[in-house]
């Protein structure tokens, strides 16, 4: 954010203050960037093909963990494609997700950003399973230091037949 030009920012209800916070508020206000907070239920158009379902956090949000389990969770459509983001959830906010969504299409997606990193804490069974994706991304970086993804995680997408990349 310091270093490119950005018009908008999108973020959800912060659940509590932190350092890093903080210094975003900072470069948000001396950049004069505008800032969109997002809830389950809203849409962002992106194009007249495109937008994005926002599909979590609830206004009522998860205390454990509170800064990760209350990531955004984003369905991306376009024409026919769709890609489910899930920030850095873990299980109990899947939980969550499961029990709103479980009667419905909303998770289902052709594609999956696994959440947390690939985190053993994340990409629970019952969640892939209404996921149903096609392709998995995990986003990782080469030797860090948590040993992510997590081969229990890796061993899940596989069964439910993703293809990791």
């Amino acid at each position: 954010m310091e270093n490119l030009k950005v018009k908008n920012i999108i973020i959800s209800m912060q659940g509590k203050e932190s350092e890093n916070l903080s210094k975003f508020k900072e470069i948000v206000t001396k950049k004069k960037i505008n800032i969109i907070i997002v809830k389950k239920g809203d849409y962002l158009k992106i194009d007249k093909f495109s937008y994005f379902e926002i599909l979590f956090p609830e206004e009522d949000l998860i205390k454990e963990n509170i800064l990760n389990n209350n990531s955004i969770v984003a369905k991306f459509y376009c024409m026919g494609f769709t890609m489910l983001f899930t920030g850095d959830i873990e299980e109990i906010a899947e939980k969550r997700l499961i029990a709103l969504y479980k009667e419905t299409k909303k998770l289902e997606a052709t594609v999956i950003k696994v959440a947390h990193h690939g985190s053993k804490t994340s990409s629970i069974n019952e969640f892939l399973k209404l996921v149903k994706p096609k392709l998995a991304f995990i986003g990782v970086g080469k030797n860090n230091n948590f040993g992510h993804p997590n081969d229990v995680v890796l061993d899940r997408l596989i069964n439910e037949r993703s293809k990791n990349i």
